[in-house]
């Protein structure tokens, strides 16, 4: 009988592989909606605790469906919160609002075991099968085995995205475009000119740094266009294609238009 080991290692190597990788992200606190993900094929889930209300119990099950289901589990998170998850057994962690290299040092620090950074050693939690995998077996294969991928999200970001990515331990860079846009001041907008020049520039800056570049890409047009500035790390949203689903639902076979939505 072959057991299992809690942390699925394959992300590292899927991000150096040249390949494009498709991924959704999601804020809600469902381990079934992770399920779901996988058997609809995508290749990695984002777990959204920045935006989402997952609790740190939830977020530990989320990460046991992912792992039964076959999906590459990463979660977004803060800089706080990054040893609990870990020690959780995530794949990957996903850092938001990186503008430096030495922010981004200061994130392969936590993320990594002594010898390559400075994550505090235990190996009674879920990374470690609560014992069962102890030693310098797991700190090689967290070491090894688990993505850090920061996240650009402001000019000064997008200004140093290719010292950003040269840091060693940093496996990809993900540019946020929504954040980015409202700190370029343009709302919501990442289509306004200024904006999309902003996020190619950091996508090439990435990719010419050696690096896989990531970015939200909610049509299959986003991932040309963007995967031609390097990209290969993609995701979408579970809230918006639910969302979109549902509208489209509730007016199948119907002549009216849908509700005006109210802000």
């Amino acid at each position: 009988m072959t057991i299992q080991h809690p942390i699925d290692n394959r992300l590292p190597a899927l991000l150096r592989s040249g390949e494009p990788l498709r991924g959704i992200f999601t804020a809600l606190p469902s381990p079934a909606i992770v399920e779901m993900c996988a058997y609809a094929g995508f290749t990695f889930v984002i777990v959204d605790n920045e935006h989402g209300a997952a609790d740190f119990e939830t977020t530990e099950h989320m990460l046991r469906a992912a792992r039964a289901s076959g999906i590459v589990p990463v979660v977004r998170c803060f800089p706080e919160d990054i040893a609990r998850v870990l020690d959780m057994g995530a794949s990957g962690i996903q850092v938001p609002m990186t503008e430096t290299a030495a922010d981004a040092r200061e994130l392969v620090q936590r993320v990594r075991y002594p010898g390559a950074g400075r994550r505090g050693s235990a190996f009674s939690g879920r990374a470690a099968g609560y014992g069962a995998f102890p030693g310098a077996a797991h700190t090689a294969r967290s070491n090894e085995g688990v993505a850090l991928i920061a996240m650009i999200e402001t000019p000064q970001g997008v200004a140093n995205a290719a010292e950003i990515a040269a840091v060693e331990g940093i496996d990809a860079v993900f540019v946020g475009p929504n954040d980015l846009a409202h700190a370029m001041g343009h709302g919501n907008d990442w289509n306004a000119p200024a904006v999309a020049e902003a996020i190619e520039r950091a996508l090439r800056a990435v990719r010419d740094a050696g690096k896989c570049a990531g970015i939200i890409a909610l049509t299959p047009e986003d991932e040309r266009r963007y995967g031609e500035c390097g990209a290969r790390y993609f995701a979408t949203v579970a809230t918006s294609l639910i969302t979109q689903a549902f509208r489209q639902a509730a007016q199948a076979g119907r002549d009216t238009p849908p509700a005006a939505l109210r802000y």
